[in-house]
Parts: structure tokens; C-alpha cells; sequence
């Protein structure tokens, strides 16, 4: 009796953790972002995507990540409260703490408005003008900018190497060649 109930406790234990394990192994499986880097329109677009969504909505920094090169960089340039030109360097993991709460705050949507790519061999060059609104139905932009996207390709996808931008401001308006063509 004693064997049939330790083999039932064996049966009932070995069941328990298989079951535990196929759960495990399907909360370890990560998403499958492999096409949002196989070309240049999709990773630039991927990258706009997910940085914005509406006031409470999380984004997903994993796909954000996923984006970036090892050592990548985000550069922001500016000016500083005494007017003097200055940068600021992040690794994606310092944007998501330095802006992600902010984001998810406010609401926060950032539009590619133009863009002019060069490309040679296996890197690219990216000049993205954006519109940035706090709601997706928003009409008019609380800023504009430009991101210049340096871009690497390892022959399998690409890579973001770096990103650096500036925001449009009354001195340093957006050059027309960097804007839509006026409708005629």
C-alpha cells in the first residue's frame, strides 16, 4: 500500500512540475520582433511607434531595446539654461528611465513628418523630421525636430546605432528641404 501511494505522490508530483514547466516556458518566449529590423522603413518606423501611445499606456520597452546595437547611443542636443549648446548622452536603458514615466504621464506621439536616407554598403544615414503630440488626435505639434537615425546592418537586420536630435526652436526653425512639399 505504502509503494502505491508513494508512486501515486511520484505520478502526481512529476505531472505537476511538467505542467509548471510548459507554463514557464511559455511566459520565457520572447516575442518574435525579427520583422520590425529587416529594413530601414521598418525599424525607423518601429522605433516612432514605440515610444508613443495615449496618457497611461505602457510601452513596450523590449522592442525598444531590441532596436538598439550594443553601446548605442541616444543623443539629445540643446541648449542649457545659460543658452550655451550642449549634449546629452543616454544608452536606450538611461532614455527609458529618464523619459518613460514622463511618457506614459502625459501621453506622449511622435510622427516622422520627412525623411532623406543615404545609404552605403551596410550603413545608412537617416534624417527624420518629426511632429511630436501629446494626443494621437492631436492637430498641431507641442515640437518639432529632427533625429539623425545612423543605422548599421549586420547581414541579418539592421541596427540603430545612434540616434541624435534637436528640437526646432524660434532661432533654429526646420529647413524647408527638411519639411513635407507644400501642397500647390
Amino acid at each position: 500500500m505504502k509503494k502505491l501511494l508513494f508512486i501515486a505522490f511520484l505520478n502526481t508530483l512529476t505531472f505537476t512540475v511538467f505542467a509548471q514547466d510548459g507554463v514557464n516556458e511559455e511566459e520565457k518566449q520572447e516575442p518574435d520582433y525579427t520583422q520590425n529590423v529587416q529594413t530601414i522603413d521598418n525599424i525607423v518606423r518601429t522605433l516612432y511607434d514605440v515610444v508613443s501611445g495615449d496618457k497611461d499606456e505602457e510601452r513596450d520597452w523590449k522592442l525598444f531595446k531590441f532596436l538598439f546595437y550594443p553601446n548605442a547611443k541616444l543623443i539629445a542636443s540643446g541648449k542649457n539654461i545659460e543658452r550655451q549648446a550642449q549634449v546629452n548622452y543616454m544608452s536606450p536603458g538611461d532614455y527609458i528611465k529618464n523619459a518613460g514615466k514622463w511618457m506614459v504621464e502625459n501621453g506622449f506621439h511622435e510622427r516622422e513628418i520627412h525623411r532623406t536616407s543615404n545609404t552605403f554598403g551596410n550603413m545608412s544615414q537617416v534624417f527624420s523630421t518629426y511632429a511630436s503630440y501629446k494626443n494621437k488626435d492631436d492637430e498641431e505639434p507641442f515640437m518639432r525636430g529632427i533625429n539623425s537615425i545612423q543605422l548599421y546592418n549586420d547581414g541579418k537586420r539592421w541596427w540603430i546605432i545612434n540616434i541624435y536630435w534637436a528640437n526646432e526652436t524660434r532661432r533654429t526653425p526646420i529647413p524647408r528641404t527638411y519639411l513635407p512639399k507644400q501642397k500647390s
